[in-house]
């Protein structure tokens, strides 16, 4: 039998406070893992958290701002010293400030997309896997973007970025297996969040994108955590340094 059950795993969720990563954590939860919700703001995972002890499931909250090396560090003494184990890491938090031409970025934009898009990726992974291995393995989830494989009209850095989050995932699948840990990405397309929105209610955008969409619609968040289940579960026991498009048909 295929077996999903996430059952005494320690799974950690970033950007988890709404969006993809919310129904990432609550699916997770569903399963079996105790997830521990991180976002820059305490007060909105709480919220995720009540939903997910409400539905019998295992949740905490920790505040961390993905830029901040000493807010990951902390991030990280915590979990030790709580659990002294994980199993899983989702990093789900992402950014996307600047909106047009990249002739036209300046470098603000383009050093904050990078350091939460990359940097704090990165460095989650480099402290995650040492008490990955400590606990048997694990499994670790990037959450790139179609925009990674095909850059998407003026969201140029965004694209660079997630891009290069696709490359680094296989770069640790491959330094990383020895310690049986698996790493791999999601790419989704377009989905009803926050940080989609503007695409999403702007008719003229959104009537260009679904034309480009072969189920003619886009995505709602929790149709994203049934790929992350299957790649932190043991379901996906042999599969690492790939990816899971979810886009309704986009890139075929």
């Amino acid at each position: 039998m295929v077996d999903f059950r996430l059952d005494g795993k320690i799974a950690l969720v970033t950007g988890a406070s709404r969006g993809i990563g919310a129904a990432i954590a609550e699916t997770l939860a569903a399963y079996g893992a105790h997830c521990i919700l991180v976002s820059r703001k305490i007060d909105a995972l709480r919220q995720v958290e009540e939903k997910i002890r409400q539905q019998g499931g295992k949740a905490e909250s920790m505040a961390c701002h993905m830029g901040q090396m000493d807010q990951i560090q902390s991030l990280f003494e915590h979990v030790k010293k709580t659990h002294g184990k994980l199993h899983i890491l989702v990093n789900n938090a992402a950014t996307n400030p600047y909106f047009g031409d990249m002739l036209g970025a300046d470098e603000k934009a383009y050093d904050k997309t990078f350091e939460v898009n990359l940097k704090g990726p990165f460095f989650m992974i480099q402290r995650a896997a040492p008490l990955m291995a400590e606990s048997g393995g694990g499994a670790i989830v990037n959450v790139a973007s179609i925009n990674g494989v095909r850059p998407a009209p003026l969201q140029g850095i965004y694209s660079m970025s997630k891009a290069a989050l696709i490359s680094m995932t296989k770069a640790f699948a491959k330094e990383l297996g020895a310690r049986k840990i698996r790493v791999n990405a999601l790419l989704p397309g377009l989905t009803e969040t926050k940080f989609a929105g503007a695409l999403i209610e702007n008719e003229e955008i959104y009537k260009y994108a679904i034309q480009n969409i072969p189920l003619a619609r886009h995505a709602k968040p929790e149709e994203m955590a049934g790929a992350v289940l299957y790649l932190v579960s043991d379901a996906s026991s042999f599969t690492t340094g790939t990816y899971i498009v979810c886009d309704g048909g986009s890139l075929a």
